[in-house]
């Protein structure tokens, strides 16, 4: 278990630096320069120029990678070209809003997915297809026509949710709890088909098994049959796509969180970009690059408790 949970740990290691280094290449790649959006239009060229040569854009590549590898080692992500604010700061404000929506949402998903993977393996039939088709429809339904048909049917028409807007918590636990119910459902409902497929199809494999049907010969109960013993065999793969998911998920935030107007890392993501505030996109890919590779981290960890085989290889 050690050798397995040092390669997991480097290789998220390595995967994040790898997306911080990439992120500052793209970025560098990109048309305009820094002196440029600070001064506006208005600016002369030497104006530019003497910008760029002050926060060291003019600098090589390597040198300016190189300070920029130490800042990011330092926890120090700049300041933003356009407000001079903390970038870090700003961010670390904002993830607790995208990451209580994504977990939210996988949680959700893993949930009500398993549970209908779970009745359509064992309700062959009506069930069976009516959960198949559903699932297919959800997943022709991109996140974003989710939200806006959520918008519509519950916050314009039925008015029982905001349809935008934030309430943190710490305001009011009702008002928070109304301020994310959709965006979490628009997340979700994708996901959840996916996550009910995989379980459908995980569990009618493992109901099959040659100690299941030796269970069952033997007179062990349905419910222990499916709730211990094949849903045990089951989560591995459940577990899995869950971790593809939760990367979708924090992703497609991006679009849900300007739907919703809600201040997590999705719209300052779209901030710095409409902005080009170069070190503000920079930090949002660390940032969701460092939170996504250690939440994979974790599940990969689940995976290999539940499963020794995996913890062999």
């Amino acid at each position: 278990m050690a050798g397995y949970l040092a390669r997991r740990a480097l290789l998220a290691l390595v995967t994040i630096a790898v997306a911080v280094v990439l992120s500052f290449l793209l970025v560098h790649l990109a048309p305009g320069s820094p002196g440029q959006l600070i001064l506006g239009a208005g600016a002369t060229k030497a104006q530019i120029a003497a910008k760029n040569s002050e926060i060291g854009w003019n600098q090589p590549l390597l040198t300016q990678l190189g300070r920029y590898l130490g800042d990011v080692a330092r926890g120090n992500l700049g300041t933003s070209i356009i407000d001079g604010h903390s970038i870090g700061h700003d961010l670390m404000q904002r993830l607790p809003v995208t990451g209580l929506i994504a977990v939210l949402a996988a949680a959700s998903s893993a949930v009500a997915g398993t549970a209908l993977g779970l009745i359509a393996a064992t309700r062959r039939g009506a069930a069976d297809r009516v959960i198949d088709t559903a699932s297919g429809m959800a997943l022709s339904l991109p996140p974003f026509w989710a939200g806006v048909l959520l918008v519509y049917a519950l916050s314009i028409k039925a008015s029982l949710l905001p349809a935008t807007g934030y309430v943190s918590p710490g305001q009011s636990l009702t008002a928070w709890l109304q301020s994310i119910t959709l965006p979490v459902i628009a997340l979700a409902v994708p996901a959840t088909a996916i996550v009910a497929r995989t379980a459908r199809a995980a569990l009618a494999q493992a109901l099959r098994q040659p100690h299941i049907q030796m269970l069952r010969s033997l007179g062990e109960p349905p419910w222990r049959l499916l709730l211990i013993h094949a849903l045990r065999s089951a989560s591995v793969p459940v577990v899995s796509v869950l971790g593809v998911q939760f990367v979708a998920l924090f992703s497609g935030s991006v679009i849900i969180e300007n739907l919703f107007a809600l201040p997590g890392l999705g719209q300052a993501a779209s901030n710095a970009i409409t902005s080009y505030d170069f070190p503000g996109v920079e930090g949002v890919v660390i940032i969701a690059s460092l939170v996504v590779v250690l939440v994979n981290l974790l599940l990969d960890l689940l995976v290999a408790g539940i499963d020794p085989r995996v913890r062999a290889t």
